[in-house]
């Protein structure tokens, strides 16, 4: 397994220092060109029509020999040509572990998702920290927890998608007001940058945040879904005790997740992901979304 030592640079946001001569140049919006399908990296892409698309998945609960905080988890069962998971009191925070189901792939890579997050018995979780989508993570990090996440439902309040990227442990989460209902999702590394995008039913894409990373070659990336964060009462202050034992809580989230695809990214070698003024959010969500998505 690759080192972790030299994972990330740092949970800063882009910088907006307008290029120079000696410094990257401008990717204009008509120069971006839309991340590539296909390939082997295609070849991992869920549209969830079959039963059988479960397989190619791992559960993190079973290769790194963690609690199974998972209380359901099907394709095209309980929600028909659709994945549909339904964690158990859990959570991703810090050094803390929930669910996640994932593939291994390596190098540069847009993960592309259309999910819905619901309560058990309505439209919105009740449970404070109820969120599902997207994660990325290094493997074998318990120690040193890193990854990163875009993921929709009710974090403080309800109606909101919540961006977050974990260095070594010390999770830096932000919050943004969204629809409730199906919302597409994007978590891509790209060149020195790691990004989130999100786009609520009928709306236009959004640049959630930009991080600078030096992230290993061969990630984990896949599906989360938590709930219930304020049941853990005094653990929340121990995840080392948490991550020990089942939480029973009050869980109160199920997702479903219409597809995920996988997908290449170009980004020519004198455009700066992390530098706004050489490449806009509007030409980073060309490159991190698919033509005519």
């Amino acid at each position: 397994m690759l080192a972790v030592a030299t994972v990330l640079a740092g949970c800063g946001t882009a910088t907006s220092a307008q290029p120079s001569p000696q410094g990257p140049g401008v990717l204009s919006v008509n120069n971006a060109l839309p991340p590539t399908p296909g390939g082997e990296v295609g070849s991992a892409s869920s549209e969830f029509a079959s039963t059988a698309e479960l397989s190619v998945w791992s559960k993190l609960s079973d290769t790194e020999k963690d609690l199974d905080r998972i209380a359901k988890l099907d394709v095209n069962a309980t929600a028909k040509g659709s994945l549909y998971l339904e964690p158990k009191a859990s959570t991703w925070f810090d050094g803390f572990r929930g669910p996640f189901v994932y593939q291994e792939l390596a190098g540069n890579i847009v993960m592309y998702a259309r999910v819905k997050v619901e309560g058990k018995k309505g439209a919105k979780p009740q449970r404070k920290f109820s969120l599902g989508g997207l994660m990325a993570r290094v493997p074998n990090s318990n120690d040193k927890p890193y990854w990163m996440s875009v993921t929709t439902g009710t974090a403080d309040e309800s109606g909101q998608v919540e961006v977050k990227y974990t260095q070594n442990g010390s999770s830096k989460p932000q919050e943004l007001a969204v629809k409730s209902g199906w919302v597409e999702l994007v978590l891509a590394r790209v060149g020195r940058a790691a990004a989130a995008l999100y786009r609520e039913q009928g709306g236009a894409w959004k640049v959630g945040r930009r991080w600078p990373s030096e992230l290993p070659e061969v990630l984990q990336w896949g599906m989360t879904a938590y709930t219930d964060w304020d049941s853990y009462n005094t653990l929340k202050k121990d995840a080392t005790k948490a991550n020990a034992k089942q939480i029973k809580g009050k869980p109160d989230l199920k997702m479903t997740v219409d597809f995920v695809r996988f997908l290449r990214p170009k980004l020519p070698d004198y455009a700066d992901p992390l530098n706004t003024a050489s490449v806009s959010d509007e030409a980073l969500i060309k490159v991190l979304t698919p033509a005519g998505a």
